[in-house]
């Protein structure tokens, strides 16, 4: 006699909140959004819910896994001299924000030195749950340093420097350095000048790296006076560019290091008489507003600034509710970049 079959039924027990996101390509924090009815687009909420129905996730165990962050104080601690990065951040970060049980405050760190930056991080660390870093206190030895010690939970935007104690939102500065640099030289360019950010900055170098690699692989080699360096600032973009374009020889493409520099590159194009792309090609990176207020519009790199916003709250709040843990898990979340073609480019005068 056959023995009657056993119902199959999956366990959903197992199925956690990191699991859908990776299945729909999200961060868990969307997936809270999507499934409480937050404010998602309706695409991404009908994604999250594919993956909710795939799996068996239970939605309401997504709404009592932020439940212990009521009342989680969260600081964005700022020192950055591109408005324009700034702004795409602030965006993101109010946005989120608003949609999680988060507070939060804004702290505004200038022209401090180093002791400066511990006091001030220790006094911070009395009152906040955490902290996001973008750049360039990022880097900040002191500030770091002093917030790992009081065990506050820290996330670095867009640095690449591990180990410290603290977690990393970011792109791969290297390959979008080295992604645009061969864009320039498929339209033919071969004599490209760079503009580099902070030397204090392991983005700047990453971006740096990638051009040269790019010009080596092509067999090109890398001109040091066509090298110039800037501040992020479109100040010190208006500098390097002149600086530039005076040269004897001087390039038929500018790659600057961020959309604030390569805005410059162009007014100063634009002040000598040259036509930009037809008499030379101008770039940036981040994507930000500076790169569709300039007249031509600038092709970029494009850094989801806000993405990172919402990745970087969301490292937070998990690392927040394992404040207990003797061995807090860091995380290194790499989010992808894309090339974005726009009108500062073109083929250098002689090819055409």
């Amino acid at each position: 006699m056959d023995k009657p079959k056993k119902s199959v039924r999956r366990k959903t027990s197992g199925v956690t909140i990191d699991e859908v996101a990776a299945l729909a390509g999200v961060s868990p924090m969307t997936v809270s959004r999507a499934v409480n009815q937050g404010n998602v687009r309706e695409e991404t909420r009908e994604r999250v819910m594919r993956a909710v129905r795939k799996l068996g996730y239970t939605p309401n165990v997504a709404a009592s896994s932020l439940a212990a962050a009521q009342h989680t104080r969260i600081a964005l601690i700022y020192a950055n001299p591109s408005g324009a990065y700034l702004s795409e951040l602030l965006v993101g970060l109010l946005r989120v924000a608003s949609n999680a049980p988060v507070q939060l405050t804004i702290d505004y760190w200038e022209n401090m030195d180093a002791e400066a930056e511990r006091k001030a991080a220790r006094n911070l660390a009395s009152r906040v749950d955490g902290v996001i870093l973008p750049p360039p206190l990022c880097e900040s030895a002191a500030a770091v340093g002093e917030l790992v010690k009081a065990r506050i939970p820290v996330v670095a935007i867009a640095s690449g420097r591990q180990g410290d104690g603290i977690s990393c939102v970011r792109i791969d500065d290297f390959h979008a350095g080295k992604e645009m640099a061969e864009h320039l030289i498929q339209h033919g360019h071969t004599r490209i000048g760079f503009i580099c950010g902070r030397d204090d900055l392991s983005a700047s170098a990453r971006r740096y790296d990638g051009f040269v690699t790019a010009l080596h692989e092509a067999g090109l080699e890398v001109d040091p006076e066509l090298v110039q360096h800037g501040n992020y600032t479109y100040r010190s973009g208006l500098g390097a560019a002149e600086l530039l374009l005076a040269h004897a020889n001087p390039p038929t493409a500018i790659f600057a290091s961020n959309d604030d520099m390569g805005a410059a590159a162009i007014s100063v194009a634009h002040r000598r008489g040259l036509d930009v792309p037809r008499d030379l090609t101008v770039v940036g990176f981040d994507d930000t507003s500076a790169a569709t207020t300039v007249w031509p519009e600038l092709t970029t790199i494009h850094q989801p600034i806000a993405a990172m916003a919402d990745a970087a709250i969301d490292i937070l709040l998990r690392t927040i509710r394992n404040r207990n843990d003797e061995a807090r898990p860091l995380t290194d979340h790499v989010l992808p970049h894309r090339l974005v073609e726009r009108d500062s480019v073109a083929r250098p005068p002689r090819h055409r």
